[in-house]
């Protein structure tokens, strides 16, 4: 049995869960596979999910294994932007933002295992495809989606007053001189939140960026007139102006 496990180990790759099907496909029946699980050679960690027993899954590796599992899973907002460089100091432990969409839901076994915090959010209108809202890093083309920092810019907005404070997420946003002007445009028209949209076409007002005036004509006029006002957690009241 032993030298059917080094055989597997290097066929599927450590640090990562793996499914019965790639355990057939790697020529363990589901017999079998129950009979590594008793024999402490394999660790079950949900319905047709293991992992190699003693194993530390690495958060990169889940990440792309559960997006075959969880609908429109990718790393999002304040997260998405220290992987693209945004955020200079990232906290020790730093809570990794997910989100998905749909009715998904994380498995038990990840939320356990790793520090998320999962939201399922219809931030954007159905023509702004997810394809059109995701990439792979260069630098990590076999991790997870990430949102490109024009989306990910208007999800830490959205959660600004809820899970993001004021004043850290304006101080991000003050750095990101560098978006592509003709996807912010295209992020804002298709944002379907008026918190989002305002914060972020005020404020790149106010810091004079130069991309400023072409997100203010991007907004769709739904989303102009009128005062919003909402209510933060912190019982503080948020007023932004019509556009």
């Amino acid at each position: 049995m032993g030298n059917l496990i080094k055989s597997l180990r290097l066929k599927l790759a450590s640090g990562a869960p793996f499914s019965s099907a790639e355990l057939q496909e790697a020529g363990i029946s589901n017999a079998l596979a129950a009979k590594y699980v008793r024999s402490g050679w394999l660790e079950r960690l949900d319905r047709g999910v293991y992992q190699f027993a003693g194993d530390c899954l690495e958060l990169e590796k889940t990440l792309r294994f559960l997006e075959e599992r969880v609908s429109g899973l990718h790393v999002a907002g304040k997260t998405a932007l220290a992987r693209h460089g945004y955020l200079q100091n990232v906290a020790f432990r730093e809570t990794t933002i997910v989100w998905a969409k749909g009715r998904a839901q994380l498995p038990e076994w990840a939320r356990t295992r790793f520090n998320l915090r999962f939201c399922v959010r219809h931030l954007f209108e159905g023509n702004l495809a997810f394809q059109d809202r995701v990439c792979r890093l260069p630098d990590r083309e076999d991790g997870p989606w990430v949102s490109q920092p024009e989306i990910a810019l208007l999800e830490m907005l959205s959660e600004v007053g809820v899970t993001e404070g004021v004043e850290e997420t304006r101080n991000i946003m003050e750095g990101m001189v560098r978006v592509r002007p003709s996807r912010m445009c295209q992020a804002i028209a298709a944002c379907k939140m008026v918190k989002a949209v305002r914060l972020c076409v005020l404020w790149a007002a106010e810091f004079k960026f130069e991309w400023a005036a072409a997100a203010r004509e991007a907004v769709p006029t739904s989303k102009r007139k009128g005062r919003w006002v909402g209510k933060l957690d912190n019982g503080r009241t948020l007023t932004l102006t019509e556009l």
